[in-house]
């Protein structure tokens, strides 16, 4: 059988559409294999791991020609878009997770940083994983396997393999809602001293996305639940515990999610009361200006008409003692403004 390399570390990308091949070695570490040892591999040689670029013309090639995989498995593992979900078929499992996707480390510089769930299809038997995801995807969680694998501490069997898979994905959730939960406390602190447009477009945001994350996670707890009452007979007790453990700290991710939406509704009920107050402040302000004017306005609107028998017209006085008047009254109003709580 061909190896890629007799060097310990894993290069990836090198063929089209695969992003590498390992064939584990049963004690932690694995041997990268090309092409063409992967057609050459038999069962017997041991636990192959293989993973594709799913859009690859050429991945989406060998999928269907040379995987020996059933028609419908075939179907799901190219299909575009897909929701969490196990199916059993025959001594194998065909399961779609998600995973936490991030900017390669490479393009960290001038690419985007924005975090996402992103699907990942797997099929598994007894000495065979095939993974799939999108070319434009980079999911963390198989990235450490690959590095643990390296370093001869990665899985040993199939069902190792699938565990150790579902127990990364769930634990990249974690950072992601620890930067939900931290935005949510920042935009509290904003909410009385901030902008309101800021805040209400942040609030928006925050929750269409804890609203998208729970979508996919209540599925992707029961397809991790599934796999863990499957009687497969190459998931053994320990891998099934292990996969308890992930369901468990899922579980509670997505109770933590629960609680990042409704403070998000909270949050948006008090940014409404604040802007509520504002506007009703503002508003008792213009009319307290308005009554302050009103006398002075109603003082030369009479003064002002274009008539006969106008009072004080060859008065030398008349001027000071409107003036006079229009002070006090505008006095005698901001006091009474003052008086009902309107200034």
């Amino acid at each position: 059988m061909k190896t890629a390399s007799a060097s310990s570390t894993i290069h990836y990308g090198v063929e089209p559409g695969l992003r590498f091949a390992l064939l584990l070695d049963g004690h932690g570490g694995c041997r990268q294999l090309d092409m063409a040892g992967v057609c050459a591999w038999k069962p017997e040689d041991g636990v192959l791991w293989l993973h594709f670029e799913r859009d690859h013309p050429a991945a989406a090639e060998w999928v269907e020609r040379q995987g020996g995989l059933d028609p419908f498995v075939t179907e799901a593992l190219l299909e575009e878009e897909t929701r969490p979900r196990v199916e059993p078929v025959d001594d194998g499992l065909l399961i779609i997770l998600r995973g936490v996707c991030a900017t390669a480390p490479e393009e960290v510089e001038n690419g985007n940083r924005e975090i996402d769930l992103v699907p990942l299809h797997l099929w598994s038997d007894f000495n065979r994983l095939i993974s799939l995801r999108d070319s434009g995807h980079y999911i963390m969680a198989l990235r450490d396997i690959r590095l643990a694998l390296e370093k001869g501490k990665g899985p040993q069997r199939t069902g190792d393999l699938l565990a150790l898979i579902g127990d990364k994905l769930v634990r990249d959730l974690e950072p992601v809602l620890d930067g939900m939960d931290e935005e949510v406390d920042e935009l509290d602190e904003m909410i009385f001293h901030g902008d309101a447009s800021e805040v209400r477009e942040r609030l928006k945001l925050l929750r269409r996305r804890s609203v998208q994350l729970r979508r996919y996670l209540a599925p992707q707890r029961d397809a991790l639940n599934r796999i863990e009452h499957d009687d497969a007979p190459w998931l053994l007790e320990r891998d099934k515990l292990r996969l308890r453990e992930v369901i468990d700290k899922l579980m509670r991710f997505i109770e933590y999610l629960d609680a990042i939406r409704d403070r998000t509704g909270i949050l948006h009920d008090d940014l409404s009361t604040v802007i509520s107050e504002r506007i009703a402040r503002n508003s008792n302000r213009l009319a307290a200006l308005a009554a302050l004017l009103l006398p002075p306005s109603v003082v030369a609107g009479l003064f002002g008409m274009n008539v006969g028998g106008i009072p004080g017209v060859n008065d030398t006085w008349a001027f000071v003692i409107i003036v006079a008047f229009v002070t006090i009254t505008s006095i005698a109003t901001l006091w009474a403004l003052r008086r009902i709580g309107w200034l």
